[in-house]
């Protein structure tokens, strides 16, 4: 059971790592903490479902499982990105200015604004994922790991990996780098701030759709209200790992969600959830600026 419940809780924590990079990366520059990420999520793992309809009705799906795939991650990924960009310009960017409490309560408001503009839009009952691909799997020390697991986290770590290298790597990753560290002084030298944070809006929820459309394929179902149960642990991986440190949320979400798995298998998987906010709770009291500490950007890591 202990190795089952080990990779479980890998593919899991991979899912939560993704949503936690977008926390990360919003709260390093513009010190936010965007409770709407969780329904950008939401968002993607419904656009998946609705790509998938669409490509099904015209044949794509029999035809090339390559494309297909690739279609079902690309779109939802385009969509939210949109979406954040949208979010961040209507909501956050005309409080930049304001107390601390306003832009925390307009990003709690547009959360619930989305959640129930989702359950009117496609109905409060729960949405099959449609199956893209049987492949298979085997046994490792008892545990069996499915060809689905492998597929969800090796491409998580190569999203993980692509973004690494984008924040060290491009110009625009220094341009983030620099605005976490200091907007005015980075304005200053020519950064277009506003395009920065837009953005980091824009990959962030990128990052999130990715998720949303794993989160379908693997469990199968989804509803509206999946952004928010998931959101709040991925904010809690984000705090336990350190708030605005990229690794620190890679390793957050993967702690979180072995640690989840392992109280589900061993305890209670009834209380799963209670025990996730838990977590939250004791780092907060503890330690928190979190295992790896905060950071002012995602410069660090």
């Amino acid at each position: 059971m202990f190795v089952q419940q080990l990779v479980n809780g890998i593919v899991v924590g991979s899912v939560y790592a993704l949503v936690a990079l977008g926390y990360t990366l919003v709260y390093g520059i513009l010190k936010l903490i965007n409770f709407a990420h969780g329904e950008i999520y939401m968002i993607g793992a419904y656009v998946g479902i609705a790509v998938l309809s669409v490509l099904g009705s015209m044949g794509i799906t029999q035809t090339s499982v390559a494309l297909t795939v690739v279609l079902v991650f690309l779109i939802p990924m385009i969509y939210c990105a949109a979406y954040g960009v949208t979010l961040e310009r209507i909501a956050y960017r005309p409080l930049r200015n304001a107390p601390r409490l306003s832009p925390l309560i307009s990003a709690i408001g547009m959360s619930l604004f989305l959640q129930n503009y989702v359950q009117l839009a496609q109905g409060a009952r729960d949405k099959a994922f449609p199956n893209l691909v049987e492949l298979g799997g085997f046994e490792i020390y008892g545990a069996y790991v499915s060809g689905l697991q492998i597929f969800i986290l090796a491409t998580a770590l190569g999203v993980m990996a692509a973004l690494q290298v984008f924040i060290q790597k491009t110009r625009l990753g220094r341009a983030m780098r620099a605005t976490s560290q200091d907007r005015t002084m980075a304005s200053l030298v020519g950064v277009d701030v506003n395009r920065v944070i837009a953005v980091t809006f824009a990959v962030g929820s990128a990052l999130a759709a990715i998720a949303g459309v794993m989160v379908g394929m693997y469990y199968g179902l989804i509803n509206h209200y999946i952004g928010f149960i998931v959101g709040i642990k991925a904010f809690t991986a984000a705090v336990l790992g350190g708030i605005g440190n990229v690794r620190g949320a890679l390793l957050g979400g993967f702690l979180l969600a072995m640690l989840e798995s392992f109280w589900a298998g061993y305890v209670s998987a009834v209380y799963k959830d209670v025990f996730a906010f838990c977590v939250l709770v004791v780092v907060l009291i503890f330690r928190p600026e979190g295992l790896l500490g905060g950071s002012d950007g995602p410069d660090r890591g």
